[in-house]
């Protein structure tokens, strides 16, 4: 169960009072996040889902909820902030910062079809459009800086295949960095997985946890969905799949030719990303009963992405 904050019924009985949603039927921790305390909540108003926030500054928290205010303006399928009697979207429970947030209908795709990973390219541009005039910024905790350091870090606790393959991706990302930084930027989600989407049949109902989300590159949020929509069997890309995703991007937001020239450089960059902060929760993290995504899945992917022979759709 990753509930990092235990919550008791009078507590948070009291905690709900002011949102004026009627009596507290039920509620229970979810057990698939890996930073927050996450709860389904059932009112006689509605379901909804209560997030304590446990990493991150308290002074990051009205990005998100300015953030989500602006794609549920834009009438994409994502959570908000429900404001209490006297207008405020964030408040505390347990000492810590809470969201109650609408639940969205649908359920996870284990295994997406051409179809969904269309459905989420779309998405994808969709919130990049919404904000890329308008970006309201933040900068990740998870940014290349940290790789760098974070991967200098974890090197001398792997062995020498691993080592060989992340220090060999950590001299990529540092001859890169200034690049990277210069493609075109927007709003991102930076963590859109399987696990992330619902789905009612195949239509696309709901885009949750943005507890990532930053300003920055659109080719790497775009990176970090690709590298876990469209998979094989082993960990490469699944052409068909990708195809579709990127299409369907495309035909909203079409790519430039440095997106297209760092291309296989970002899919690795994603890979990078996940691989260490799976690294570093499974060894915070070891013994409690708290979800750990197996960092190795991760490092199968960085090894796969080496060779990168899926090409960026371009107008020519």
């Amino acid at each position: 169960m990753s509930v990092f904050t235990p919550v008791s019924r009078p507590e948070l009985e009291t905690f709900l009072a002011p949102y004026e949603l009627g009596r507290l039927l039920d509620f229970q921790g979810i057990a698939a996040g890996t930073e927050n305390s996450n709860f389904f909540v059932s009112l006689e108003k509605g379901e909804f889902v209560l997030t304590l926030i446990e990493r991150g500054p308290a002074e990051d928290l009205p990005f998100f909820i300015d953030l989500l205010d602006v794609l549920h303006d834009a009438d994409m399928p994502v959570p908000y902030a429900v404001r209490d009697r006297e207008g405020h979207g964030l408040r505390q429970l347990c000492g810590k910062p809470a969201l109650l947030q609408p639940r969205l209908s649908g359920k996870h795709v284990k295994a997406p079809n051409n179809q969904h990973c269309a459905q989420v390219g779309e998405l994808l541009a969709h919130i990049h459009l919404a904000t890329r005039e308008r970006i309201i910024e933040r900068r990740t905790d998870r940014g290349l800086d940290w790789m760098l350091s974070a991967g200098a870090e974890l090197l001398p606790g792997l062995d020498a295949e691993q080592s060989g393959l992340l220090r060999s991706a950590l001299q990529e990302i540092e001859a890169h960095k200034a690049q990277i930084l210069a493609l075109p930027r927007a709003n991102l989600h930076a963590d859109l997985f399987r696990d992330n989407v619902m789905f009612e049949g195949t239509h696309l109902s709901g885009l949750i946890d943005f507890y990532n989300a930053c300003s920055g590159p659109m080719l790497y949020d775009i990176a970090i969905t690709l590298n876990d929509w469209c998979l094989d069997a082993n960990g490469g890309i699944d052409l068909p799949h990708a195809q579709a995703l990127l299409g369907a991007y495309a035909g909203l937001r079409p790519f430039t030719a440095a997106e297209a020239e760092l291309w296989p450089v970002m899919l690795r960059v994603g890979c990078v990303r996940f691989w260490l902060s799976r690294l570093i929760a499974a060894r915070d993290f070891a013994g409690m009963d708290v979800t750990i995504h197996d960092p190795r899945e991760f490092e199968v992917r960085l090894a796969q992405r080496q060779h990168v022979a899926l090409k960026l759709p371009i107008a020519l």
